[in-house]
């Protein structure tokens, strides 16, 4: 938002918060929640809360109270750092007399701007502003950060003590606290540093636009910039138009983003309006990337775009399309450094040993988390002679080079046929009048489930249901073939990162189909 941070700054400023935490009890098995935007003080707390060896507990600030009651007891927070505005700290505040937390250390976000936008907030944007009581359940950054840093921080196992708990509905859709040790964190940040080895330390600029309480931006945004001193340039949240500008006006080099995001600068009706060819790489995540998406934002920007797989579990990134050589369409690439995948039969668990041929991915790796916080069966469930069974279904190639078809959890069985929306997905991006597309099992009562489509077209353009199946007539079976197709004026429902949101279209789907006489 315009201000200036250098990294003397910012480490002094950790040095004195972890001093300030150990002062006021933060030590080893202490959980301490993070509930920030994309601002600076997420860094400074991160890394000071690391520091003490507390447990840092990832919070979306945009949690509804009972989300937020539920991860709080879950994790046993007992300090959760948030910021003075009332979108975020009335929620929390709440949380003060219904949960275990006991205290909430808040930051001015007014710091976080540059002169004269710092003015103009506090008298034009006053009634955002939460006000925050004077009593001893609450301490201000200030007051934390009110000493000469110096204390004497506990030694750590890297291998054994918890960094992080992140929390993700895993293979069941139910929340857990994945387990992420010190180990876990900086082998992936190492790996990431490996695979991406033409870059320049201390001379790269690094977009944030993806938050960085999701485990995707926390690696390849957050703590890789730190590893190489990359200049941040980070946005509360993402709007396109002023995402746009930011590129044209910072010049960054590297652009982490999820597909719907790529997809929506490729969409823009005034994209050559922005220079965006500073960026150099750019690695997507957080679902999958359609080739058309792919190839569109190569040929705008000149940009290396490669698609990367991982999950929570392994911190995330297990594996990614090289930034030479061979960047094949439509393949998430090759395992890490040190990381090893294998294809298991979903069924008997036998490994898959030939190319094209279905299988569970199964992925060991000093990435992969120590297990799910307090939840002994589930961790068994997906933890098998070191590997994680991710539950995502994939096929390799001749080269070695995996390539996603889909979740188990998200096979549409048609008449006992095995159908895979992103086989769908794909095909339908191929049309060059649309822009966003999911495709999801929904009840039939004569084939068990049918294929329903959500379709979003770009701007001006004209499609029908019968043009679409003529479209597709060719390149799906006839058991692939969307029995059901939606076209919507507005854009499909995102996730907290920006990735389309399948959930939510089958919960409306769901409330739709309940609410019919």
């Amino acid at each position: 938002m315009g201000k200036v941070w250098n990294w003397e700054e910012i480490g002094t400023l950790v040095d004195r918060m972890a001093k300030g935490l150990h002062d006021h009890g933060v030590e080893k098995g202490v959980k301490v929640g993070l509930c920030l935007p994309n601002c600076p003080y997420f860094l400074i707390a991160y890394y000071a809360i690391a520091k003490t060896g507390a447990t840092i507990v990832n919070y979306n600030p945009l949690y509804a109270e009972e989300e937020l009651a539920k991860q709080i007891e879950d994790s046993r927070t007992d300090y959760m750092v948030t910021i003075d505005l009332k979108v975020t700290y009335d929620k929390l505040q709440k949380m003060l007399h219904c949960t275990r937390l006991n205290q909430i250390i808040v930051c001015p976000f007014t710091s976080c701007l540059p002169f004269p936008k710092n003015i103009l907030f506090s008298i034009f944007k006053k009634s955002e502003q939460a006000v925050i009581p004077n009593d001893d359940r609450h301490i201000s950054f200030e007051q934390l950060t009110s000493n000469d840093g110096q204390f004497d921080p506990p030694p750590i196992n890297i291998e054994e003590d918890i960094a992080i708990f992140q929390y993700t509905g895993g293979t069941t859709g139910i929340p857990k606290g994945a387990m992420l040790t010190h180990a876990n964190l900086t082998a992936n940040v190492e790996q990431c540093v490996r695979w991406f080895y033409d870059l320049h330390p201390g001379q790269e600029r690094m977009l944030a636009v993806i938050p960085f309480f999701h485990v995707f931006a926390m690696t390849t945004i957050l703590n890789l910039s730190v590893r190489l001193g990359f200049e941040i340039i980070a946005s509360p949240r993402f709007n396109l138009d002023e995402t746009l500008t930011l590129i044209h006006q910072t010049r960054p080099h590297f652009f982490p983003a999820v597909p719907a995001i790529y997809n929506a600068i490729n969409a823009h009706p005034d994209i050559k309006k922005y220079d965006l060819t500073s960026l150099r790489y750019c690695i997507s995540g957080g679902a999958p990337l359609p080739v058309e998406v792919k190839r569109a934002f190569e040929s705008e920007t000149g940009c290396v775009l490669v698609e990367g797989y991982g999950l929570t579990e392994t911190s995330p990134v297990a594996c990614a399309n090289p930034i030479e050589g061979a960047n094949k369409l439509g393949s998430i690439g090759l395992p890490f450094p040190g990381t090893i995948i294998e294809l298991h039969d979903s069924e008997t668990g036998k490994l898959v040993a030939s190319p094209h041929t279905r299988g569970e991915i199964w992925v060991k790796g000093p990435q992969v988390m120590k297990g799910y916080w307090n939840r002994p069966d589930e961790t068994a469930n997906v933890m098998q002679d070191g590997f994680l069974k991710t539950g995502d279904v994939a096929e390799y190639d001749e080269d070695g080079y995996l390539y996603i078809v889909d979740r188990i959890k998200d096979l549409i069985l048609v008449n006992g046929y095995n159908v895979y929306p992103r086989v769908i997905e794909e095909a339908i991006y191929k049309h060059p009048s649309v822009e966003e597309c999911v495709a999801a099992g929904v009840p039939d009562e004569h084939r068990g489930e049918a294929p329903k489509v959500w379709i979003k077209l770009k701007s001006g353009r004209h499609l029908t249901e019968e043009d679409l199946r003529h479209f597709l007539s060719d390149k799906i079976s006839k058991i692939e073939m969307p029995r059901h197709v939606e076209f919507r004026d507005e854009p499909l429902p995102k996730t907290m990162i920006g990735k389309l949101s399948k959930k939510d279209l089958i919960a409306q789907e769901f409330q739709k189909e309940k609410n019919q006489p």
